[in-house]
């Protein structure tokens, strides 16, 4: 009598094994889709420095890579001293700037809005190397001492940082990055809460994306990334900031970045689901 029961069980056992793999790849593949979207500046990848209030600059900042535009018509101060490299210009209030600005919006919220890898909460950035991922703190986060950010040998590794409030480096503090660094900067991006503040001789990496207001303190603050601020205004004295060149971001000018091996792991993850499911549905037929 117990045989019947225990075939019955397999049997019904084995016609769930698909669903229950379809609804586990289903999962999977929203995930990765979701990590593999990475960040796309659109228009904004044309920006070196862009704001949505002011931009002022109390000392001689050197500009490269990218324009200067403020999305409102409040102005551009400070340049000179300050310089912006041929063949990059300012846009006040135009409609470049403006679309700009609309760009850089959907990529703030694509970046607040993705899955995160990790938990930095409460953590000091300070003496951590980090693979690509998707990082979060759920409130501040603080740079003191040296950031070492892994690329793994992987020219598309991206990395996003969640920051709830404020991004605060120390003096001398920096951002490095090690394996493959072909672009410094090109796939960091630093999604700021609040306002984001650079301190004396600071070198860091990343595109800064804050909802309100960035400071670069004097005495050459280097930026490998861009400086975007949202609502309120950037604010420079004596930095020097180097735009990396819009077509490398995410590749073929898309202004993004992808996940490692994004298609690789779909790929692997797919191909080894689809073998489980024929195997559930054979086992299914050789039980009934």
């Amino acid at each position: 009598m117990k045989e019947p029961i225990l075939v019955s069980a397999l049997a019904n056992g084995a016609k769930r094994v698909p669903m229950s793999l379809a609804f586990a790849l289903a999962l999977m593949l929203m995930h990765l889709n979701a990590a593999a979207q990475g960040v796309n500046l659109g228009t904004a990848t044309n920006f070196a420095v862009l704001a949505g209030s002011t931009i002022t600059s109390t000392g001689p900042t050197v500009i490269n890579g990218g324009d200067v535009g403020v999305s409102s018509s409040a102005g551009i101060a400070g340049f000179p001293p300050a310089t912006i490299s041929s063949p990059y210009t300012t846009h006040l209030g135009d409609a470049v700037a403006l679309q700009a600005q609309s760009d850089l919006t959907t990529a703030y919220h694509t970046a607040a809005g993705l899955a995160p890898t990790g938990i930095l909460t409460g953590q000091g950035l300070g003496g951590l190397t980090l693979t690509p991922g998707v990082y979060l703190f759920a409130g501040s986060a603080q740079l003191t001492g040296t950031l070492t950010l892994n690329d793994q040998g992987n020219p598309d590794a991206l990395f996003v940082f969640q920051i709830g409030s404020t991004l605060t480096t120390a003096t001398g503090s920096s951002v490095e990055t090690i394996n493959d660094p072909s672009s410094p900067g090109t796939r960091v991006f630093w999604q700021v809460g609040s306002s984001a503040t650079l301190g004396t001789d600071t070198a860091f990496e990343g595109n800064i994306l804050a909802l309100a207001s960035i400071t670069l303190d004097a005495d050459a603050t280097n930026l490998d990334g861009r400086v975007m601020a949202m609502d309120g205004a950037v604010t420079l004295d004596i930095n020097s900031i180097t735009a990396p060149p819009a077509e490398v971001i995410g590749g073929s000018g898309s202004g993004g970045g992808s996940a490692p091996d994004t298609e690789s792991t779909l790929l692997l993850l797919g191909s080894g689901l689809t073998a489980l499911f024929a195997i559930g549905r054979r086992v299914s037929v050789l039980l009934r």
